[in-house]
C-alpha cells in the first residue's frame, strides 16, 4: 500500500510537470543554454586587451617596444593618439582598457645607458583585469630590458660569457594550460542544478495550496513522509538528468577533462540533491503563494552562489563570512565536482565534503518533513 500511494504521487507529479510545454523547456532546454552561455562568458582569462598608443618619442626603440606588445597576443592596439585629451576620452568612454605612453627622449635615455620610462595607463574599474594587464606589461618590458642589456654588453666587450642566472620552469598540476574555463565550467553544473531543483521543489507544496488540492490530500491515507518522497523523487531524477547533460556538454563541447570516477560524481550529486531538495521543500512549506516561494528561493540562491567560492576565493573573505560558508552546500559540492573533474581524486580525499553534504541533506529533509507534518496537522 505504501508503494502504491507513493507511486500515485509520483505519477501525478510527472503528469503535472510534463503537461506544460514551457516547463519542459525550463527543465531541459534552459540548463543546456545556460551551460553554453556560462561556459563562454564565465572566464577570467584576459586576451586581446584593447589598447591605445601615445608614442611621443616615435623612435626605433619606442616602435620596437610597441611591436613587442602587439606580438605578445595579449594586446590589441586599436588606436594611436597624439594628445592627452584623446587619451582621457578613450579611457573615460571605455573604448580602451590600456594606454601605452612613451615620452620624448625614450630612445636617447636608452642610448645613454639610462632607464627609459614606459607609462601604462589602465582602466582600473575591473581591478582583476587591470592587475593581469599590468603583469603582462611588466613581463614584456623586462624582456626588452634584458635584450638591451645583452646587446650593450656584447658591443662593449665583444664575445663574452654571460653570467649564470635563474630560469623559472613552471608546471601546473590538474589544469596544465591554466584555462579558467576548466575551473568554472564544472562549477556551472553545481549552480544550475541548485537553481533548477530549488525552483521546482520550492513550488511543489505551495502549488497544491494555491490550486486547492491540499485539502484533498489531507483526507487521503498518505503520510507526510510518503508525500515528500513522491514530491522529491521526480525532481531528483530531473537533477540527475541535468547533471549528465551538462557534463556531456562540458567534456565534449568545452573539452573540460573528467579524470575521476563518474559513479562518485553521481553519488555526490545524490547527496547534494538531498540538500537542495530539502531546502526547496522547506521553502515551499513556509510560503503561501508561488510568488513568495520564488522570492524566497532567490533570497537563498544568490548568497549561496556568492559565498560558495565559485567566483571569489573563500580565503579572501572576512573570517566571519568564512565561517558562514560552512553552512552552504554549494561550497562542498564545488570542491567535490572540481576534484573529480580536474584532479581525479576519490573518496579518500573528498570524504569530508561528502560527509558534510550527507549531514546537511538529512537535516534539511528532516526539517522539511517536520514542517510539512505541522502543515498537514
Amino acid at each position: 500500500m505504501i508503494v502504491e500511494r507513493v507511486k500515485r504521487v509520483l505519477v501525478k507529479e510527472f503528469i503535472h510537470i510534463f503537461r506544460d510545454p514551457r516547463m519542459k523547456g525550463v527543465i531541459f532546454l534552459m540548463p543546456i543554454l545556460q551551460a553554453l552561455v556560462f561556459g563562454y562568458a564565465v572566464t577570467t582569462d584576459v586576451r586581446d586587451v584593447t589598447t591605445a598608443v601615445f608614442d611621443r618619442d616615435n623612435s626605433a626603440a619606442s616602435r620596437e617596444l610597441i611591436a613587442r606588445f602587439e606580438a605578445s597576443g595579449y594586446f590589441d592596439v586599436v588606436a594611436r593618439v597624439h594628445d592627452e585629451a584623446r587619451v582621457r576620452e578613450l579611457l573615460d568612454a571605455g573604448k580602451v582598457r590600456a594606454v601605452l605612453r612613451l615620452n620624448h627622449g625614450f630612445e636617447r635615455e636608452l642610448r645613454a645607458g639610462r632607464t627609459g620610462q614606459l607609462q601604462v595607463l589602465l582602466d582600473g574599474t575591473d581591478s582583476n583585469t587591470a592587475g593581469i594587464v599590468l603583469d603582462y606589461s611588466a613581463r614584456i618590458a623586462a624582456e626588452m630590458s634584458q635584450a638591451i642589456l645583452v646587446t650593450r654588453l656584447a658591443r662593449l666587450h665583444g664575445a663574452f660569457r654571460p653570467l649564470g642566472g635563474v630560469e623559472l620552469q613552471m608546471r601546473a598540476w590538474f589544469n596544465e594550460n591554466l584555462e579558467s574555463r576548466n575551473f568554472y565550467v564544472p562549477g556551472v553544473i553545481a549552480i544550475l542544478v541548485m537553481l533548477i531543483t530549488l525552483m521546482l521543489t520550492s513550488m511543489a507544496v505551495v502549488r497544491e495550496k494555491e490550486i486547492g488540492t491540499m485539502e484533498q490530500i489531507l483526507v487521503t491515507p498518505i503520510t507526510p513522509a510518503e508525500f515528500i518522497v513522491g514530491k522529491t523523487v521526480p525532481f531528483a531524477i530531473i537533477g540527475f538528468v541535468d547533471v549528465l547533460v551538462i557534463t556531456v556538454i562540458a567534456v565534449f563541447w568545452f573539452d573540460v577533462p573528467i579524470r575521476g570516477n563518474l559513479w562518485l560524481l553521481l553519488l555526490a550529486t545524490a547527496l547534494y540533491l538531498m540538500t537542495t531538495l530539502g531546502i526547496g521543500l522547506f521553502i515551499s512549506t513556509i510560503s503561501n503563494t508561488q510568488q513568495q516561494a520564488m522570492m524566497t528561493t532567490f533570497f537563498f540562491y544568490l548568497p549561496a552562489v556568492l559565498l560558495s567560492g565559485f567566483m571569489f576565493p573563500i580565503a579572501n573573505m572576512p573570517e566571519a563570512i568564512q565561517w558562514l560558508t560552512y553552512l552552504n552546500p554549494l561550497r562542498y559540492f564545488l570542491i567535490v565536482i572540481r576534484g573529480i573533474f580536474l584532479k581525479g581524486v576519490g573518496v579518500s580525499v573528498l570524504w569530508p565534503q561528502l560527509l558534510a553534504l550527507a549531514a546537511m541533506g538529512l537535516v534539511t529533509l528532516r526539517a522539511a518533513s517536520g514542517r510539512f507534518h505541522k502543515t498537514m496537522a
